[in-house]
């Protein structure tokens, strides 16, 4: 049965479609009341079908989803008190923006001068009062998916899943609606699940990621842990650029190992899920990490040859060749300009042990 502490919850569920292959696995999830929690994977790693498993719109093979204490398998959507935000925005395009707003209200029978305030204080939280008159093609894309969200949020739900809901912006609007949403969650206090493939996105706006691949969760915590402290190569591939070096175990020191690369070198790297010497591993570094012609000392000395330079405003992308690896990324400051590197030239590159996981590949 659920406890008290979460507000959302799957116990043992599993999900299958053909009665064989399993798109989610023995999924067990607690999410607390007010949480923003997104389902973070690539295509079909389940976390959709999750979404749609708490919505009502598919039924658990195995298992059991629970709503503030309540099991809801067997609840009808209409009556499971969620709202839902898609990237296609789903309005009705005959529907003023105030009528569509409106609908889930008359819909749940509620009193015609509560509707008016209800709509109003909706559009306000979005700003779109103004906009209450026009049909939604008379908005534009970023307009439209506030209107939806507005509508998500009108009849005051205990939970909102949105799918994918800025997948069909442009970048900026991307980034700017990102905020708004991330605003509107820490103003209301709603509580909030959220599916994406966008690793950005879901550090931007959540208290947690689960990061899903292959129908079960690899990972689940709060976004500057997954980055820094990724315990999987799979989840430390997918959530941010990451520099990836193989090689075998040729010591373990308490939390620190040392692993030799296909070319000779030793790293030293802190010591994550690395059980005995001789077993290959996969070193994990952020491209930031990474120093360059620096005159501190760092454990993690090595000779490099700069092969690409990409200037992006804020920094310059550098590609190296380093320990067998030749697309290895670092990214200079712009404000380090000064380093004037050039494709072709030998640098001498450093970091730190703790800046280095040692991760076990399967």
């Amino acid at each position: 049965m659920n406890d008290n502490k979460s507000f959302v919850k799957f116990e043992k569920v599993d999900k299958s479609y053909d009665g064989e292959v399993l798109v989610v696995k023995n999924l067990n999830l607690d999410i607390a009341k007010g949480e923003f929690l997104t389902m973070l994977g690539p295509s079909g790693s389940g976390k959709t079908t999750c979404l749609m498993m708490l919505a009502g719109f598919e039924t658990p093979t195995n298992g059991e989803i629970y709503l503030d204490g309540d099991p809801i398998s067997n609840i009808p959507p209409n009556k499971r008190g969620i709202g839902m935000v898609f990237q296609n925005y789903a309005l009705f395009p005959h529907m003023t923006v105030r009528e569509n707003l409106m609908f889930p209200l008359e819909v749940r029978k509620v009193e015609k001068n509560e509707i008016e305030k209800k709509v109003k204080r909706a559009l306000d939280m979005v700003e779109l009062g103004q906009f209450s008159n026009r049909m939604p093609l008379q908005l534009s894309g970023g307009q439209q998916q506030r209107v939806a969200l507005a509508r998500a949020l009108v009849f005051e739900p205990r939970l909102v899943l949105m799918d994918e809901p800025l997948g069909a912006l442009d970048k900026n609007l991307r980034e700017q609606m990102q905020y708004e949403i991330k605003h509107i969650h820490e103003n209301i206090g709603i509580t909030v699940v959220y599916v994406t493939h966008d690793q950005s996105e879901a550090l931007t706006m959540s208290n947690r990621i689960a990061v899903f691949n292959e129908g079960k969760i690899q990972q689940i915590s709060s976004p500057d842990i997954l980055y820094e402290k990724p315990n999987s190569s799979f989840v430390a591939q997918f959530i941010g650029e990451n520099n990836q070096l193989k090689g075998k175990v040729k010591s373990i020191n308490n939390q620190t190992c040392v692993v030799e690369t296909i070319t000779g070198e030793n790293i030293k790297a802190l010591k994550i899920n690395i059980n005995n010497v001789g077993d290959s591993s996969l070193i994990s570094l952020r491209p930031e990490r990474v120093y360059i012609n620096s005159k501190d000392e760092f454990d993690n000395n090595f000779d490099a040859i700069v092969k690409e330079l990409i200037y992006l405003g804020d920094h310059i992308r550098t590609r190296l060749e380093i320990c067998g690896n030749d697309q290895f990324i670092v990214k200079v400051p712009n404000s380090n300009m000064g380093l004037k590197l050039t494709e072709g030239s030998p640098v001498k590159v450093s970091w730190k042990t703790e800046d280095s996981r040692a991760l076990e590949t399967k």
